[in-house]
């Protein structure tokens, strides 16, 4: 299963050493290079084999060399491959035409990028026009990409390595129940998170703004779902203040979620603007904001995407889009996921490290504390969890503010055997720990 015998994952993993910038990060104690992949397996250079319950960072989203996205965007590729935004083509006209269909209420006009962090500045520039306003609150917790204004709309300091300053932007407190910044209790709190932001609006902005940003699930903040009614409070005062809102779909799109295709329509709010990456085409580079049509039609001048849009990329998200429908991937995602939370639910019962377990169809968390009393974060644990998983042949994410939060959420095509036999890794996992 590899691509080259001769390399070895020691040989890899130097080059990756000596000739990219050291800030890039890699997990583990010793970095695990990968090769090759099929479904929901990877494999090293060495041809050991590992079950993928991290998915690229929620990006695979319907397997690893999947053959029904990758033979549409291979005969893609033969036929055209790049012309930019200036030349209409049919991948991106049909693609755009799709997701028209897909996305929940007026969302219509699509603009397509390369990566998540460029859909989010779409959205930012998008609202601001339309609004006439600057001002934007974003989600403490939460991560919306690696440009200026990406980082600074991000709310979690380790992530936050841009030195410039970008004004006007504003984090109101997360709706992270197990952490409530408030110190109250769902739902004795009546949603004290959300209806912060009136106050906020009046103390820290000039009263009127132009969005409010949020994912869904809060991702990289460790997949922290908020109480159900919470973006029906929230959305409801940024409207009040004259903003719109962005829901921030990289990570909950595509059906990761279960039973729809964006995180978002399980709460009873419809977007102003919506954007997402990652999943959308299983791997294959691409970004996409799509906005009402009043929305979209107040940015005036001249725009560009020399990659956006790009014939290869919306050949494989349309595929990848028809895969689920035709898998009906939605369904199974929430079968899964019920099954899989309920698995961990169990294990918290015999682990007391275990804080929390959450989460929405393949989207689980399950959060490692000292003690459950003091509920101190322990990311000392997830660190050897994190070996004895890979020595086990089990690949996991993390995250979370302070790093003590298990990520898990392996390609949407998952099946139950694959579960069982990650959630017998895991557990063997936290007993030798």
């Amino acid at each position: 299963m590899t691509e080259n015998a001769k390399t070895t994952n020691a040989e890899i993993t130097k080059k990756y050493k000596d000739f990219l910038i050291p800030g890039v990060i890699t997990y583990y104690g010793e970095p695990l290079p990968l090769v090759s992949g099929k479904g929901c397996c990877v494999y090293d250079a060495e041809g050991r084999e590992y079950l993928d319950f991290f998915g690229g960072i929620l990006t695979v989203s319907v397997g690893h060399c999947n053959e029904f996205v990758t033979a549409r965007f291979t005969d893609q590729a033969r036929k055209l491959q790049h012309v930019s935004t200036l030349y209409p083509t049919l991948p991106i006209g049909e693609l755009a035409e799709k997701l028209a269909g897909l996305a929940p209420g007026n969302l219509k006009k699509s603009f397509f990028t390369s990566s998540g962090t460029e859909a989010d500045e779409t959205a930012v520039m998008l609202a601001q026009h339309y609004t006439g306003q600057v001002e934007i609150i974003a989600l403490r917790h939460c991560y919306s990409g690696r440009s200026a204004l990406a980082m600074n709309m991000t709310a979690h300091s380790p992530w936050r390595t841009s030195k410039i300053l970008v004004p006007g932007i504003h984090h109101a407190p997360a709706p992270y129940c197990y952490r409530c910044p408030f110190h109250l209790t769902y739902p004795a709190c009546d949603l004290a998170c959300a209806r912060d932001l009136e106050e906020l609006i009046k103390t820290e902005t000039c009263g009127k703004i132009a969005a409010f940003i949020a994912e869904p699930i809060l991702g990289v903040g460790g997949f922290i779902v908020p109480p159900k009614e919470y973006f029906q409070v929230a959305v409801e005062i940024v409207r009040k203040a004259g903003g719109v809102f962005i829901a921030d779909e990289v990570q909950t799109g595509w059906g990761r979620t279960g039973d729809h295709w964006f995180g978002i329509e399980h709460f009873g709010v419809v977007p102003d603007i919506m954007t997402s990456a990652k999943g959308m085409a299983n791997g294959v580079p691409i970004g996409w904001t799509i906005a009402t049509p009043e929305i979209a039609d107040s940015l005036k001048g001249l725009t560009i995407s020399t990659f956006g849009g790009n014939p290869v990329s919306c050949a494989a998200a349309q595929a990848t889009i028809e895969f689920i429908e035709k898998e009906n991937l939605l369904a199974h995602v929430r079968k899964m996921g019920d099954y899989f939370r309920g698995l961990l639910t169990e294990l918290q019962q015999s682990q007391p490290k275990i804080g929390d377990v959450r989460g929405m169809g393949l989207m689980l968390g399950v959060e490692l504390v000292t003690d459950r009393k003091s509920k101190t974060p322990d990311p000392q644990s997830v660190i050897k969890l994190f070996e004895e998983t890979r020595k086990q042949g089990l690949l996991i994410g993390k995250g979370g503010l302070y790093g003590n939060v298990l990520r898990i959420s392996p390609p949407m095509t998952v099946t139950k055997e694959q579960v069982d036999a990650a959630f017998k890794i895991l557990k063997s996992a936290f007993e030798r720990i």
